[in-house]
């Protein structure tokens, strides 16, 4: 699964920097959802309902990484058929070593190689950050074109109004910027592409314990609305 054309400058860069810290990555977040209770619940919900009104379709985690939330959604019980996509060919090595039991992908979000209407839900965890303003209706159409009627799409992110800029991370130059948003504008955006939002939520910076936050985080589930 590829992006149709050469990628952006700023896939290009996005992929190289994961390129470079994925084993580190892997270790650093190993352990991360069992820290946070919030967002196991936010999983959860989305879970429940693909599983509820996918119609047996497959999910996609959109920009999975090493694969970490796509085991835990296939963990869940639930019998959803989750696959992950990426744009980090060395992020995706480490989700197939860690998870041989599921199905991974190389691709991008902003020209997903996927049917319409082929997908039964659609997680973005903290991968539409590093897509910039003027690109996120192009994914959010995107996202409502795989997406089958009925099916949720939750997003994960990181709130403000202000990027953040990391040129090192775990030991290694990278060149990332993370875009901080408003959820009211995130939903905005998404009801712009044809999409329902059905739940915005606005969690304060948790400081404490073994992963502290830089800032707010912010969750908007959605769905592409039924046909009448």
């Amino acid at each position: 699964m590829t992006a149709s054309g050469p990628p952006a400058d700023f896939q290009r860069t996005t992929r190289d920097s994961y390129d470079a810290i994925a084993p580190a990555y892997a270790e650093f977040s190993r352990g991360e959802l069992a820290a946070k209770p919030l967002e196991r619940g936010v999983l959860a919900v989305f879970a429940e309902l693909a599983a509820a009104g996918g119609g047996g379709l497959p999910v996609a985690d959109v920009g999975c990484g090493t694969g970490r939330v796509t085991a835990h959604l296939s963990e869940l019980g639930l019998g959803l058929d989750v696959f992950g996509i990426d744009l980090s060919p060395q992020m995706l090595a480490v989700a197939r070593q860690d998870h041989p039991g599921l199905r991974f992908e190389e691709g991008s979000m902003l020209a997903l190689g996927l049917p319409d209407a082929s997908l039964g839900g659609l997680l973005a965890w903290y991968s539409t950050i590093h897509v910039p303003d003027e690109e996120l209706p192009r994914v959010f159409a995107g996202f409502h074109r795989v997406l089958a009627p009925g099916a949720p799409v939750q997003l994960g992110f990181q709130v403000g109004d202000e990027p953040l800029r990391m040129t090192e991370a775990l030991g290694e130059e990278v060149s990332l910027v993370f875009h901080r948003r408003q959820p009211e504008r995130v939903a905005a955006l998404l009801r712009a592409a044809g999409l329902e939002v059905r739940a915005v939520v606005r969690k304060e910076r948790d400081t404490e314990g073994p992963f502290p936050e830089r800032a707010p985080q912010g969750f908007v589930l959605a769905r592409r609305p039924q046909e009448a």
